[in-house]
This record gives structure tokens, C-alpha cells and sequence, in this order.
């Protein structure tokens, strides 16, 4: 056994080592790359590697141990500044153990704190911490809150600033850095991160019974993607390069769901290039997780609510896939540049579902993403809102427009030059800046040299400033229509003219159908014609979160009573933001009968729900 510790501990020294000597990942220092969102001061001294050594305690909810980092600094660079939120640092020392001096900054709410520590001369910093139970990035999971029941679960979710609460580094995405971790949890718990399992499944033997798991990304990945989970985990393979975790109970379900992620894998890598992170595999979380996938690179995190049976919400896995280029390979520099992340994979999502499920499939979600785009565009004010920008304040875009209007601008300028120019170009595109930053300005000066090259008329036409930089839609805006979805519309106009709902006959419908006749309803609806629509297509007991959520909302809008248990069923067992955020923000807007509803429901649900979850939520209902 002291001979398996013994090498598996040389291993990671060893890869600790080498990575350390890799040359750094390129930043960018033109005005449009500062990034307002860091207290780093990159261009002075930067980190390139970061080294955790972790110990899970469940009964504190912290984690601690050391973070040792290696420095790139600038000839004369007397410091460096870190990010952190709410760390307890015990010390700081150079990689021989010699203290430094060190600070902490003023407190942000927003934006945590600065570490700054002087390096005298070191080139690596070695910092002893602790997390604080309430850290943002984390979230532990008491057994109640599992599907099994028995044991507890832990995970984090970086992205965008959140990982500063549990590592000390600089927490910004155009600052790349390589990591090595030991992360060791309790008995009977199993530890996973995004990054390759360096001492197989079932990880070392450790003191007290514990057990020690080691994990390595040896390609420079942007701090938000570095990612961890404990739990009762299981893993199946779906493939020679991919696979699922998650509980035990759920594993059958999951597998089944995302069968065809191996069909992705290659549809992508025909379309833009070779898959460069090696193993694709996914984890799909407890309720609790914020979001409907992150993109953590080899470890894709899943929500459980795209698990419907029918492989209809698939899109989320190809979006995730996607971001293996856009937003892992070629990454924003600052969240002001979000939709080049996102935009750019909602595009690339929809061809990879056209790949591997057909035109119509495909069409059906970029059908039902243009009808986002027209409501966040609504919501936001109209064409003048600011916050319809593309390019804009990180974190003030309205709505999901990083996503729509980004990949509708992807989709126009493809209309523009044809697919197979363009494809060429995107391809070439994640090759030119692979594991690098890039800002909206780059991608503009990239297109017009490697695309438009002086084509006056096509720069014309393209009108990319006003796509990047002006608010609103531009009137080349390409909308792509779907046969399947203008059949939901036809039974949509025929209830809306006063038939019967029974005609609808919604068996078989996709998700993606439901939705689209669920928001194409009217918000005036009469008690009796909405307890025919849930008697009918039996709204209330869906299993689908998002029909629960889609009809909740219309349910709320008329101050339903007999829907409310549905409700509370659905905010106090998903904690997806997308599908319960509208749900009390539509309960705040029914005054004295929804806001009780909505600050009882959130006391009810809050433990439950992840920080980040739970902080967007109590915004909404302390209005």
C-alpha cells in the first residue's frame, strides 16, 4: 500500500513538474481585455499553474489544505494580486516554505477581495486556507436533498467569478492557467473534477479510513472551468471516449438519455475540428444544480431536468459539447465579450442537433431561440435597450441575448457567405486562437482579415459593428422556421379561437412542442378554460420540469389557486434557474395574492437551491 501511495504521489509530482514548465497561455493587454471583474494585475505577474491539495469535511462544509501556485512576473514585479471571497488564510509561503507577506483587501460584495502577497523573488506561492461553510461556489447537500438518501453530495460551479471562493487565484477567463489537484473526502464518497483521473476510480487509501482522488488539466483552461463533485457516484460508459456519472439510482435513466453523445462528439469534429480534451464525460447532479449544463472540460455537468425519457432536451449535452470549443478552446477575455462563449455555441449546438437528428429538429430549436430573442428584446424596452447589446457591461445583457442574438448574428453571417465558406473560416478560426483569450474586437478584425478580406459589399451587408456593438435587432437578422412548430401554431390559433383543448392531442410532442403552445397562449385565461387545459394535457403532474414551469407561469398570470401545489412541488424540487426565476418573478407581480406565495414558497425551497440560486431568488422576492 505505502508503495502504491508512494508512486501514485510521485506521479503527481512528476506532472506537477512538467506542467509547471510548459509555456504560459498568451493574454491580452489592449483596452478592451481589462477586465473590470478581477483585482488581478496580470500584465505584472500572473499565475500559470495552480496546485491543490484539499480535504472535504462535510460536518464543517468547508474545504481546506493548500493551493501553491507558479508565478510569471514581470522583470521588477515587487507583488502579486490574487482574487479571493471570504478565504480564511492561515499563511503564505515561497515553495521552500519561507513566509511572505501578504494582505487582504477591502471586501467587494460582488467581487470578493484582494489578495496581494510579495513575492521576493519566488516563483511559486504556496497558500494555506480554509473555505467558509456559505462559500458561493460550493454547495453541500445534506443525504435528504440525493436521490439515494444516504449519503451526502458536494459541488461547485465557477463560472463566472464564483471560484474565488474556494482557490485563491486570479479568477478571471482571460488569465489561462494548467492544475493539478488531490482532493480527499470521506469513506464511501467518490470524487470527481474536470480534469484526467490520475490514480484510477477507487482513488488512494488516506488517514482516518478517508480516502485521497488526484486529477491533472495539462492544457491551460481559464479558472471558472476548474470543477469538483462528491457524492455516492456510479459511472457508465456510452462510449470509447465518454460516459455518465451520477447517483447509483439515477445511472440507467442518465445513460439512456445522453446514448447518443459519442454521434456529437463526431458531428462536431467534423464540422470544426478535432475534439482536443481528450474524454468527454458527464455528471448529472442532484435538483439543486443552477443550471441547465456547464461546460467543466472532460466533466460536463448536468441538470437531472433534462432527463425526460424521450431525448428531447439532448440540445443541453450538444451545447456543453460545443463549448469544448467555443468557450473552453477560444474563451472570452472579459464577460463583457459573454456571447463570444455563448453565442457562438448556441450556433454551434444547433449544428451538431442538425447533424445527428436532422434539418427540422434543428430548426425547431433555432425556431424556438428566435422567439427568445424577440421576448428578452421585449422585456428589455424595445431595440433602444442598452442592455440589447452584444458587446455591453459584463453581466447586464437582458434575458439569454448572449445567446440568441449571438448565435442569430453567427447564423446571418453564414446565410451571407454559405455554409461551406463559412464553416472553412470557423474551423480555421478555432485553430488561429486555440487555448487563447479573444474579445469582440478581435473576432471582428479576424473576421474582416480571414473572411471579408476588403469585400466592401459584403462588409456592407454583414453589418457587423451594429450587430457587436448597437442595441436591438438588425434588420439582416436570418429567423429559421420550423414545419413541426408551425403544426403546434396551427392547433395554438385554433384553441386561441375558442376550441376545444381536447383537439390539440399533444402525444409524442417533444419538449420543444410543448413549449412553444404553452408560451403561445394567451396570459387572460379564464378558471374554466385552464382547469380544462391541465384536466386535459395534464399540466400539473407533467414529469417534464419544463412544462411544469412553462404552465406555472401561465398558471400565476391568472392567480390559478388549483395550480399552486404543482407550484410549490416544482420550486421546491428543481433548483434550474431557468425554470424557476420566472416563476417567482411572476408571483412578485401579483401583489397581495403572489408575493406571500413567493417569499413563502422561497423560505420553503431556499436550503435546497445552490448560492447562487438561492441570492438570484431572494433579489426577485425582496422587491
Amino acid at each position: 500500500m505505502r508503495i502504491l501511495l508512494a508512486s501514485a504521489a510521485a506521479a503527481l509530482m512528476a506532472t506537477t513538474s512538467a506542467l509547471a514548465q510548459q509555456a504560459p497561455a498568451p493574454i491580452l493587454t489592449t483596452p478592451e481585455a481589462r477586465d473590470v471583474w478581477t483585482h488581478a494585475e496580470p500584465e505584472v505577474a500572473r499565475v500559470t499553474h495552480v496546485d491543490l491539495d484539499l480535504r472535504a469535511d462535510f460536518a464543517a462544509k468547508t474545504l481546506s489544505g493548500t493551493a501553491a501556485l507558479d508565478v510569471l512576473a514581470a522583470k521588477g514585479a515587487k507583488q502579486i494580486v490574487l482574487d479571493v471571497d471570504d478565504l480564511a488564510i492561515t499563511a503564505v509561503t515561497d515553495g521552500a516554505g519561507k513566509p511572505l507577506p501578504f494582505a487582504v483587501g477591502a471586501d467587494s460584495p460582488d467581487l470578493g477581495a484582494a489578495l496581494t502577497i510579495q513575492l521576493k523573488g519566488a516563483r511559486r506561492i504556496v497558500i494555506a486556507y480554509a473555505t467558509r461553510p456559505d462559500a458561493s461556489a460550493l454547495q453541500w447537500l445534506a443525504p435528504e436533498l440525493t436521490a439515494g438518501k444516504a449519503k451526502p453530495y458536494l459541488f461547485s460551479q465557477g463560472q463566472p467569478i464564483n471560484n474565488r471562493s474556494w482557490i485563491p487565484t486570479q479568477d478571471s477567463p482571460g488569465i489561462r492557467q494548467t492544475w493539478t489537484a488531490k482532493l480527499t473526502v470521506p469513506a464511501g464518497l467518490v470524487a470527481v473534477m474536470s480534469g484526467e483521473r490520475i490514480d484510477g476510480a477507487q482513488g488512494q487509501p488516506a488517514a482516518n479510513g478517508e480516502r485521497s482522488y488526484r486529477f491533472r488539466m495539462d492544457k491551460p483552461v481559464p479558472p471558472y472551468l476548474i470543477a469538483l463533485a462528491v457524492g455516492d457516484l456510479a459511472f457508465k460508459a456510452t462510449g470509447p471516449r465518454s460516459g455518465v456519472w451520477t447517483e447509483p439510482s439515477q445511472l440507467d435513466a442518465a445513460a439512456s438519455e445522453v446514448a447518443d453523445v459519442e454521434k456529437m462528439i463526431d458531428a462536431a469534429e467534423a464540422l470544426y475540428g478535432p475534439y482536443r480534451w481528450g474524454r468527454y464525460d458527464m455528471l448529472v447532479l442532484p435538483p439543486s444544480f443552477p443550471y441547465g449544463g456547464m461546460e467543466n472540460p472532460t466533466l460536463t455537468f448536468l441538470t437531472p431536468t433534462i432527463i425526460t425519457g424521450d431525448r428531447s432536451n439532448t440540445d443541453v449535452v450538444a451545447h456543453e459539447l460545443a463549448h469544448s470549443w467555443s468557450g473552453n478552446l477560444v474563451t472570452n477575455a472579459t464577460w463583457s465579450d459573454n456571447w463570444l462563449n455563448e453565442g457562438f455555441t448556441t450556433y454551434f449546438e444547433n449544428r451538431i442537433m442538425e447533424a445527428v437528428y436532422g434539418a427540422e429538429r434543428a430548426a425547431m430549436y433555432a425556431d424556438l431561440d428566435w422567439d427568445g430573442l424577440v421576448s428578452d428584446i421585449k422585456d428589455a424596452g424595445g431595440d433602444a435597450a442598452p442592455t440589447t447589446r452584444l458587446h455591453g457591461e459584463p453581466g447586464e445583457t437582458a434575458g439569454q441575448l448572449d445567446y440568441f442574438k449571438g448565435s442569430t448574428f453567427l447564423r446571418t453571417i453564414e446565410a451571407a457567405v454559405g455554409r461551406a465558406r463559412w464553416d472553412a473560416y470557423l474551423r480555421a478560426y478555432f485553430d488561429r486562437h486555440a487555448f487563447q483569450p479573444q474579445t469582440t474586437a478581435g473576432f471582428l478584425a479576424d473576421l474582416r482579415k480571414n473572411l471579408i478580406r476588403g469585400d466592401a459589399a459584403l462588409e456592407a451587408k454583414l453589418q457587423l459593428d451594429r450587430w457587436a456593438y448597437q442595441p436591438g435587432l438588425p434588420d439582416n437578422a436570418v429567423h429559421v422556421t420550423s414545419a413541426t412548430l408551425a403544426q403546434v401554431d396551427a392547433k395554438l390559433a385554433a384553441v386561441k379561437a375558442g376550441g376545444p383543448v381536447s383537439a390539440v392531442q399533444p402525444q409524442g410532442w417533444s419538449t420543444q412542442q410543448w413549449l412553444r403552445f404553452l408560451n403561445g397562449l394567451p396570459r387572460a385565461q379564464s378558471p374554466a378554460r385552464l382547469r380544462e387545459l391541465d384536466e386535459t394535457l395534464g399540466l400539473s403532474a407533467s414529469s417534464n420540469a419544463y412544462v411544469r414551469s412553462a404552465w406555472a407561469e401561465l398558471a400565476i398570470a391568472n392567480r390559478y389557486d388549483p395550480a399552486l401545489p404543482s407550484i410549490r412541488g416544482l420550486v421546491t424540487s428543481v433548483g434550474r434557474g431557468l425554470l424557476i426565476r420566472p416563476v417567482y418573478e411572476g408571483l412578485m407581480k401579483q401583489g397581495d395574492w403572489g408575493q406571500p406565495i413567493a417569499r413563502a414558497y422561497f423560505e420553503a425551497a431556499r436550503g435546497g437551491y445552490h448560492p447562487n440560486t438561492a441570492a438570484q431568488v431572494a433579489k426577485i422576492v425582496q422587491q
